[in-house]
């Protein structure tokens, strides 16, 4: 049982990881947008975390695969799709010659994105609190 609470400690520190990187590229098209930073600046700092976080979303989507948790792992597995066709067709990476024509759809895709892990957040401190009770008993 104590496997379970480390599980969601984990996933729990993951998902703070990942919604920290949202947060970041969110901050950053902000900032493009109220012309605090320029269209190089600014994409060069959300397409660091591009391929980070692709990585850290499809692990922790394995994670649950393997340990059997498969409700959070069909939870997880629209997002890693979707990451997975934006990579295999280029589309993944922003242009700082297009940013400004982008700008819009990239916040939206951004703030869907964060209210998805904001959920996901929801359910593993759920599943974290739910597995520290039943380790007491």
């Amino acid at each position: 049982m104590a496997s379970e609470v480390l599980l969601w400690l984990f996933a729990f520190f993951v998902l703070v990881a990942l919604l920290c990187i949202v947060v970041y590229q969110l901050l950053s098209l902000s900032d493009l947008e109220t012309d605090y930073i320029n269209p190089y600046d600014s994409s060069s700092r959300v397409n660091y975390l591009v391929i980070p976080e692709f990585a850290i979303q499809g692990g922790l989507c394995l994670l649950f695969l393997f340990t059997g948790h498969w409700v959070m792992f069909l939870l997880s597995v629209p997002l890693v799709g979707y990451h997975l066709q934006l990579y295999n067709s280029g589309k993944h990476l922003l242009d700082v010659t297009e940013i400004f024509n982008q700008l819009n759809g990239e916040k939206k895709y951004r703030m869907i994105k964060l209210g998805y892990y904001l959920t996901l957040f929801c359910v593993v401190i759920y599943r974290l609190l739910y597995a520290v009770i039943e380790e007491d008993y």
